[in-house]
């Protein structure tokens, strides 16, 4: 049944959707079905980030260390750089420019110049090591890349494919460290190149089951719509809030402690922010106090972060020694948060709620969104499909729509998803439905009221933490060791984490091959969080299923209990 909360959603999106609202919807014709936009969005990134950096310009937007940076700053600094990249590196609509680098002002403002020249802004994944980093460059062919010392260093004797290493530096102006931009000519008055809606925008990572990571990039309108769906999200809320005489902060702000080349971070963080006018506070890494201290001194009112981000705030021994009352919400996104964090995150910060966002990188992070009262009612959901751009189908093998209630693969349409993957036709053809629905690898269902519950997933994939982890990927690194007969790779439940990496493992008869130096001998081929958390070496050949392949789901039943247990 729904509830109140669900019924003043439906009638404020009605309300802001008419054909003079601000969230007013018109059809464009995809897949041969006509998807809703936003008719007053703008048309693609350039004129976004003109247009919402005029409106908020002296507001701050970017606070990084002792940098404080309001809209127009940081738009005067990506226009002139834009203009470098035009003029003095001839770069071209459309063509690819990675950025591989850790969280910073700098590397917000080098996309925005990106974007804003007509490049493709190629967010490669800032924790890969050297060959992962070189695989993803050539892999979109980049024209050049737009890195810190810490990456390119890792870039040492690897096959880049001719492209271009542009090096960046942190923690000082714009103008200062990305100089380079501007090194061959070009500034804020070169003549920038015509855009279209249809032109692509970005292009994001994910791990695929298949253990080789894909390129998935999007055009600027699925991009664009998919920033203002959040936008408008963030207004209805806003709307429902006032209406009830909630007063709602002065400029509302948030940290960034998600790495900016995911999803989370790169649309419904940082390109929403520019649409509602919202303080970005920087925080390079990871620590708990200090996102405390940051959030009183900032007056943060938004958080959002992987699940055990926000339940280490709540049980943090110290959290008493900081006022968090600025922050009212708490979300969630790109793993499974445990249904007892929802309930102790309410207890112990009852001024908040936590929220959980449920979308893809396919879908640049739009999907469900379940929030406040609805989400303590039912904790173990993702919520409905958002208003009003979003369509979520529970489908079978074959495309068909199940009966409500009933299980199958989790499908989302939406003008937002992307294109497709770079150059790997057969992953784009495999990835959507005939009538245009992105098949998630989810199974889960709906309940009576449009609510959608994640079950089990169909992919090799972990998630942990909020990173992808392809298990065939790191089963061929172990395999490349000669004394490895044979081995098996799935995720193990984590408070956490949400989940981590597990291995078993069968090696030759009198090897030496112990957990210690098989993890030793991965650290050498794979990122940090892809090598597993456990090991385990046994000494008798996997089970099989009858098509002969390794019993992964056996596997995984059997040894989370044997984990739970130690």
């Amino acid at each position: 049944m729904p509830t109140d909360l669900d019924r003043a959603i439906e009638a404020t999106v009605a309300k802001l959707t008419t054909s003079d609202g601000p969230l007013s919807i018109g059809y464009i014709e995809k897949y041969g079905h006509q998807m809703p936009y936003m008719t007053k969005a703008p048309a693609n990134l350039r004129d976004y980030l003109d247009g919402f950096c005029a409106m908020h310009a002296n507001k701050e937007f970017l606070v990084d260390g002792e940098q404080r940076l309001t809209f127009a700053e940081c738009h005067a600094a990506a226009r002139a750089l834009a203009g470098g990249l035009v003029d003095g590196y001839g770069l071209q609509v459309g063509d690819r420019v990675g950025i591989a680098a850790r969280n910073s002002a700098n590397w917000i403002i080098a996309s925005m110049a990106i974007v804003m020249a007509g490049g493709v802004a190629t967010l490669l994944n800032g924790w890969w090591q050297g060959g992962e980093l070189a695989e993803g460059i050539r892999m979109v062919d980049c024209r050049f890349l737009l890195a810190d010392q810490q990456r390119a260093a890792r870039l040492d004797g690897q096959d880049i494919a001719g492209c271009e290493v542009l090096l960046f530096d942190h923690d000082t102006a714009p103008l200062d460290g990305l100089s380079v931009l501007l090194a061959k000519g070009g500034s804020a008055e070169t003549p920038l190149p015509a855009i279209q809606p249809t032109d692509n925008a970005t292009i994001l990572y994910t791990s695929g089951s298949t253990g080789q990571s894909k390129g998935a990039y999007s055009d600027h309108r699925a991009v664009v719509q998919g920033a203002m769906s959040y936008a408008g999200q963030t207004m209805v809320f806003f709307e429902i809030l006032t209406a009830v005489g909630t007063a709602m902060p002065a400029q509302p702000s948030a940290l960034v402690n998600v790495p900016l080349f995911h999803v989370t971070a790169s649309v419904p963080l940082v390109l929403q922010s520019f649409a509602i006018g919202r303080k970005l506070v920087m925080m390079p890494k990871w620590d708990a106090e200090e996102a405390m201290r940051l959030i009183e001194k900032e007056k943060v009112s938004y958080f959002v972060g992987v699940p055990l981000m926000s339940i280490e705030i709540a049980t943090h021994p110290n959290k008493h020694n900081y006022d968090l009352t600025s922050c009212t919400a708490f979300a969630a996104g790109g793993a499974p948060r445990p249904v007892e964090h929802v309930r102790k995150i309410k207890k112990e910060m009852d001024w908040s709620y936590p929220l959980l966002g449920y979308g893809l990188t396919e879908t640049n992070g739009v999907g469900c969104g379940n929030f406040t009262e609805n989400y303590l009612a039912k904790p173990d959901s993702t919520g409905p499909a958002t208003k009003p751009l979003v369509e979520v189908g529970i489908l079978d093998d074959d495309g068909n729509q199940m009966p409500q209630g009933e299980r199958g693969e989790v499908c989302i349409r939406t003008i937002a998803n992307f294109t497709g993957y770079w150059n790997n036709p057969d992953a784009t053809r495999d990835a959507f439905t005939s009538d245009g629905f992105f098949r998630t690898g989810d199974i889960g269902y709906l309940d009576e009221d449009g609510y959608l519950f994640i079950v089990d997933r169909k992919k090799d994939i972990i998630i942990r933490g909020g990173e992808n982890i392809s298990c065939p990927e790191v089963e061929a690194a172990a395999y490349e060791h000669d004394d490895i007969i044979e081995l098996s790779v799935f995720g193990i439940e984590d408070e956490r984490y949400g989940e981590v990496p597990g291995m078993v493992y069968l090696a030759k008869e009198g090897s030496d091959m112990g957990p210690d130096k098989l993890r030793d001998y991965l650290a050498s081929k794979l990122a940090p969080f892809k090598i597993p958390v456990y090991f385990w070496q046994v000494h008798e050949p996997l089970p099989r299923l009858g098509t002969q392949k390794i019993d992964r789901v056996t596997l995984r039943r059997e040894y989370n209990e044997i984990a739970k247990a130690s």
